[in-house]
């Protein structure tokens, strides 16, 4: 939307906005005559992850001489799928802010998460795990996983709660990001040491390719026919 002279905005959704509403953005954003407004509208997830493409393309530097580093916490701890269910943002075992407000308003909950950043790049992502097997079970049941379910499918991590385990986070970083942002390279592709094409095959090893039949046995593991040929006949593997 662009603010004309006398203050109001043209745009083709202007006319679905009324007066207060123009003059409510144009305060918020504090625009001026000439300045041109973005909004973008929809679910959630599609606004932040528009909007956020638009702040790295306008925001990110064009050299990186400069190095800024940030961290970004306050994620949410659940996001919602297009069919209405709830599902984790980070991981299942990331621990909430409030535990009260995550059993009582789940699509408001904050989670324990972080990302650092420099010059637009994400270099890396963490967050604090859940380590009460109570509030575990309670994540659980929020993403509708039944406790039978629960219990059969990560009972032994839940098992292994009731032990006391400590309060813990984890974190990873990627090296490979951070020399990339150094380079001034504009894709890791340019320093990564295996770097990896669409095909899924490493050009330096060849991997991943076929093993032989004392290692298949080692592990237990038999090719079907179909599988065999294919090895037979040279052809790669996948």
């Amino acid at each position: 939307m662009v603010v004309e002279d006398d203050t109001s905005l043209r745009s083709p959704v202007a006319k679905f906005l009324t007066d207060k509403e123009q003059w409510t953005i144009r305060k918020a954003m504090d625009a001026s005559p000439g300045d041109v407004v973005l909004i973008a509208a929809g679910t959630w997830r599609t606004t932040v992850e528009v909007l956020g493409a638009l702040r790295n393309e306008l925001g990110r530097p064009q050299g990186h001489d400069d190095l800024s580093f940030l961290w970004v916490i306050d994620f949410p701890l659940f996001e919602q799928e297009e069919d209405g269910s709830i599902t984790f943002s980070h991981h299942p075992f990331t621990s909430p802010v409030s535990i009260d407000q995550m059993r009582d308003q789940p699509e408001t909950a904050i989670s324990n998460a972080y990302d650092v950043v420099l010059n637009g790049v994400e270099l890396g992502s963490g967050s604090i795990r859940i380590h009460d097997p109570e509030v575990q079970r309670q994540v659980f049941d929020i993403l509708g996983i039944d406790r039978d379910t629960a219990q059969s499918r990560f009972g032994w991590f839940l098992e292994a709660l009731e032990y006391g385990t400590p309060p813990h986070g984890g974190f990873a970083f990627g090296i490979d990001r951070l020399v990339m942002v150094l380079q001034g390279e504009s894709s890791i592709r340019e320093v990564i040491p295996f770097p990896k094409t669409q095909t899924g095959v490493d050009p330096m090893t060849g991997a991943p390719t076929w093993v032989d039949d004392s290692q298949l046995s080692e592990l237990g593991v038999e090719l079907s026919p179909v599988s065999k040929a294919r090895r037979e006949s040279g052809e790669e593997s996948s």
